[in-house]
């Protein structure tokens, strides 16, 4: 069967460490005080190969793209960190090994983590449903998809009960998966990129879910299905399965979320999240004005050029008589000479431009670009 197909194509790599997160509930009973620590686990999927954001992911998987000074991945572990989660799964696929380098050089001795490998790659609910196992013992699995940054929302929806969902409305629902809820807040109905909209609140990205073995079985269900006219497995269906088969599910309004799916959502995340950032360093270049917020990495030679606003430049990069602005400039890569907005440069790239000295008189008009 397919099933076993699949399951044969699991692969687990696991690293455990002394980390003692803990997020803990308060029981009260018999006027006694008893502290129960719930195991509370996260899933990150990061095997998509990210087409949106080409030419970047033709090397680079798209979770390790930079945003305001630290890749996506980055953002997403830190925000589980901080709200206590003690370990996160990674299901990987496309340049996994990239993904479990970054992991293991930033994140060694900080949180419990574990890789499972996504082959073939058939979706978010068929990522979830390979790494079941790995969420199996857990109290409460949070799901962040991988090119999604909520921060502290992870937080807040890991402080309500049940199974919950985050939500927000949009504009054009026909591009997201939709809930439609009661008036307090109950799910009824869940359906992915409808044609005709009954709701505008849109799944954005982030799930806690309590009720893990009636999701197991959605997916299960899910996964059963014929792979020829079901290349796809998705999630918002798996949830719908839950519903149908019983299990309450609430829906959260996040506020606080930054799509970096594409190159314009990738810089308005970046131009957001930077601005949040409270330290500005004195950044101190020959000739150079800095116009924050900036974030500027270690070993980086500017020399006679305006940095800001809102600009990130990686480690050990050259900018040499150049404007950057709006820009997020990747690592060991040498900008001369160039006027640059609203762009993003990826890691070991250089570009150069052209200086004039002219002499124009009156009644003048030159194009440089024709």
């Amino acid at each position: 069967m397919e099933v076993h197909i699949f399951t044969e194509a699991i692969l687990c790599i696991f690293h455990k460490h002394q980390a003692h997160h803990r997020r803990k509930k308060r029981i009260f009973a018999h006027n006694e005080t008893f502290m129960v620590t719930r195991r509370i686990k996260a899933l990150v999927p990061v095997a998509g190969i990210g087409v949106q954001l080409r030419p970047h992911t033709h090397t680079q998987p798209k979770p390790l793209i930079p945003v305001a000074g630290k890749p996506i991945l980055g953002h997403i572990i830190d925000s589980m960190i901080e709200a206590g989660v003690q370990e996160v799964v990674f299901v990987v696929g496309y340049l996994s090994e990239k993904i479990i380098q970054y992991v293991e050089k930033q994140y060694h001795g900080r949180i419990e983590y574990q890789f499972v490998v996504q082959e073939p790659r058939r979706g978010v609910a068929h990522a979830v449903w390979v790494a079941r196992h790995a969420i199996a013992d857990a109290d409460e699995v949070v799901i962040n998809l991988g090119d999604v940054i909520f921060g502290d929302e992870v937080n807040r929806i890991l402080a309500q009960p049940g199974n919950v969902l985050g939500v927000h409305p949009v504009e054009d629902p026909r591009k997201y998966g939709i809930a439609r809820c009661d008036v307090e807040g109950n799910i009824l109905s869940l359906s992915e990129k409808p044609q005709i909209p009954t709701s505008n609140q849109a799944l954005v990205g982030l799930y806690k879910i309590r009720d893990i073995g009636g999701l197991t079985q959605a997916l299960d269900e899910l996964a059963a299905l014929p792979s020829d006219t079901n290349p796809n497995l998705s999630l918002t269906d798996a949830l719908m399965r839950m519903i149908a088969n019983g299990f309450g599910i609430q829906a959260l309004r996040v506020e606080n979320w930054f799509d970096c799916g594409s190159k314009d959502s990738l810089l308005s995340a970046h131009h957001i999240l930077l601005e949040r950032v409270q330290e500005r360093p004195d950044y101190q270049f020959p000739g150079t004005v800095i116009i924050h917020p900036v974030h500027i990495g270690e070993g980086c030679r500017i020399e006679q050029s305006i940095i800001g606003p809102f600009v990130a430049i990686a480690e050990h990069t050259e900018v040499i008589n150049s404007v950057v602005y709006h820009s997020i400039i990747g690592a060991y890569s040498r900008l001369e000479t160039i006027i640059l907005g609203e762009s993003v440069v990826g890691n070991d790239t250089s570009l150069r431009g052209k200086a004039h000295s002219i002499n124009i008189g009156d009644n003048t008009e030159i194009d440089f670009d024709q």
